[in-house]
């Protein structure tokens, strides 16, 4: 199961990206992480970049709200959902990252 934690600036969790995918794509679970398969190469950033669009995109949170926040240049990454700093409740963060777990391993 996923690790999902509320901070004091936001929700924290886990994620397991696979670069160079044919399409972006959430998964299911890889151990205790969420695993997205991405289009973009592990060079210069572009997985990263295009995590966070992507996270943005298929949640409906702001990018601004989204930030890795250790994993850089890894596949396994840390993300924090701003939740203060964007007018977010964290109970509907926690909802929408459950209905992606829920959705794609059931």
């Amino acid at each position: 199961m996923i690790d999902i934690k509320k901070t004091d600036s936001g929700i924290c969790f886990k994620i397991y990206v696979q670069p160079k995918a044919s399409k972006n794509s959430i998964v299911g679970l890889h151990d205790d992480a969420l695993k997205i398969r991405l289009t973009a190469p592990p060079v210069d950033g572009a997985a990263n970049k295009l995590c966070i669009k992507y996270l943005s995109k298929i949640t409906g949170i702001s990018k601004s709200a989204f930030e890795i926040t250790s994993g850089h240049t890894s596949r396994k990454k840390q993300i924090l959902v701003q939740c203060q700093s964007n007018n977010l409740s964290p109970d509907e963060v926690l909802r929408k990252i459950k209905k992606l777990i829920t959705t794609k391993t059931s």
